[in-house]
């Protein structure tokens, strides 16, 4: 299973923010959507969950050669957004009861605070009393139990602490057989650590950059030249 973009155009009046965007993803990888801040990382994302239109161009899901619009995407956004008036509990029961149809492998409540590790003193407090990032944890949470066809991690792990992302990183990479991820993110590092491609967004437009026979310090150079690099 792929996620085709074919010629995907994006402005905002006269200003470009994605032109001419061509680009594969395939089921299995995590893919890490690098850029500089402003590049256009989160309108690329709007775009392909259609929260934005798009001005030109198209994406779908390709599989056994048969095409499917791309409807099935999960969205962890980088400010999470829960139902702050539910406690955590609350919010799982009603998000499982709502879509106990689509959900592939049924878990109990427990369980699925468990995969995130969710303590039991935090498993019944108001969403309005977490932290950024468990508020984040929780967003997470949901969009596995969804488990789409492509998941958008859009900065998800940087409101966690060290222990936290660990965690978190091991999950992503544990559920990435079943999916196309793609996770945004500014910092290095974390995409060199977690994700299995490197794509660049420069310039309007999208990259892979290839590690094929580089030293992992070359493979950074690399890397930080497209970002400067003008087209």
């Amino acid at each position: 299973m792929k996620l085709v973009i074919k010629n995907l155009k994006k402005s905002f009046g006269d200003r470009v923010i994605l032109k001419d965007i061509n680009f594969e993803f395939e089921k299995g990888k995590i893919y890490g959507l690098l850029g500089r801040n402003g590049a256009g990382k989160t309108t690329l994302f709007n775009c392909l969950n259609e929260d934005l239109l798009i001005d030109e161009g198209t994406f779908y899901l390709e599989e056994n050669n048969q095409k499917k619009k791309a409807t099935d995407i999960g969205y962890v956004l980088s400010t999470p957004n829960v139902p702050e008036f539910l406690t955590a509990r609350e919010f799982l029961e009603f998000f499982v009861t709502i879509n106990k149809e689509k959900i592939k492998s049924l878990k109990t409540i427990d369980e699925y605070f468990d995969l995130v590790k969710i303590s039991k003193n935090d498993q019944d407090k108001l969403l309005k009393d977490y932290s950024h990032g468990m508020k984040n944890k929780i967003q997470m949470l949901v969009n596995i139990i969804a488990s789409p066809e492509i998941l958008l991690l859009d900065e998800p792990l940087t409101s966690f602490d060290v222990v936290v992302a660990e965690e978190m990183k091991e999950l992503l990479k544990s559920i990435k057989k079943d999916h196309i991820l793609i996770f945004s993110t500014h910092i290095m590092e974390l995409a060199l650590d977690l994700c299995d491609e490197i794509v660049i967004l420069n310039h309007q437009t999208l990259t892979k950059i290839d590690s094929k026979n580089l030293t992992e310090k070359e493979f950074k150079q690399k890397i930080i030249d497209d970002l400067k690099e003008e087209k």
